[in-house]
């Protein structure tokens, strides 16, 4: 890990030297090191897999009315600009006789927002993730992200919101569970 983090300090440190700064100067001296623990933080979805992070948390129930878990916030990076998006996700899914260990949901959302992203396969991974896991009867993840890239650069619309759902399953097929969601999340 050193090998990586020197050398996420030492791309920062060039950087700072090609948009003009001064890298030894006082506020800057650290900075190099702050950005590569950041870098670290921000890809940890790359070294995390599901397996560890269900950590045998999902568990036979006789279950089959919808579980929704509203309003998880998220945090990415856009892999266009390398800028943060950030917003809350909405998941719910239908039992098939298994229900997961609800603080599994926030965490799955982590492993794959903590990578360069686009928000719409973003969602679609985390839908797909929890189908296979569960098998359930639906899923349904409805993402709303406010992207840094639209509102600092390009078009600088700073109250903008990019909603983006994955409906698999029942939540697909039917107009009246979808709607049922939706409801529940006030969407």
């Amino acid at each position: 890990m050193t090998e990586k983090i020197d050398h996420l300090e030492k791309l920062t440190k060039d950087l700072l030297e090609t948009i003009g700064e001064d890298p030894n100067r006082e506020g800057l001296i650290r900075t190099p090191h702050r950005v590569a623990k950041a870098w670290e933080y921000f890809s940890e979805g790359y070294r995390a897999n599901v397996d560890d992070i269900i950590n045998e948390a999902v568990f036979h129930e006789d279950c089959s009315e919808m579980v929704v878990v509203r309003d998880i916030e998220f945090f990415s990076m856009c892999e266009h600009h390398m800028i943060p998006f950030f917003g809350k996700a909405h998941v719910g899914y239908l039992p098939n006789g298994k229900v997961i260990g609800l603080s599994k949901i926030p965490r799955i959302i982590d492993m794959f927002s903590r990578r360069l992203q686009l928000q719409e396969r973003l969602t679609s991974q985390i839908a797909e993730t929890l189908q296979e896991v569960l098998d359930p009867v639906g899923v349904a993840v409805v993402m709303e992200g406010r992207h840094l890239c639209m509102q600092m650069r390009g078009v600088e619309k700073q109250n903008s919101y990019a909603s983006t759902s994955a409906m698999l399953g029942q939540f697909r097929k039917s107009a009246e569970t979808r709607a049922e969601f939706l409801s529940i999340i006030g969407k």
